[in-house]
């Protein structure tokens, strides 16, 4: 049963505190990272949840990623993810990562319309 709105908005309260700690702990370590947001559908939850890792450019996430930065995002995430009391199996399964310049490139940088359409770009 999903939660009640009064419970949904505590959890997204917690999700933003935590997730904004770890944003501002990666801009300090990962060359090229600029921000990260989150999206939650509570009806399907955990299913519609998803973590977005946002790079300036495309090279510089592709290099971070090759350098082995996805594993440090996912000890982030999965650290935030504790803190706001949420839990979820297998956390990589729920972040993703992505670019502002792709975002500009595919979507004349509208944020909400790339999430909607494509779910973000997911790595591996």
């Amino acid at each position: 049963m999903p939660p009640n709105k009064r419970n949904q908005s505590q959890v997204e309260q917690r999700l933003i505190k935590a997730l904004t700690k770890a944003c501002e702990t990666a801009k300090k370590h990962i060359e090229g990272f600029v921000w990260l947001t989150h999206a939650a559908d509570y009806e399907t939850f955990p299913a519609g949840f998803k973590v977005v890792w946002v790079f300036d450019t495309q090279d510089n996430k592709d290099f971070a990623l090759a350098d082995g930065a996805a594993s440090y995002m996912v000890d982030l995430t999965e650290k935030a993810l504790k803190n706001a009391d949420v839990k979820v199996r297998n956390v990589a399964t729920y972040v993703y990562y992505d670019s502002e310049e792709e975002c500009q490139r595919t979507d004349s940088g509208n944020w909400p319309q790339r999430m909607a359409r494509k779910g973000a770009n997911r790595k591996k």
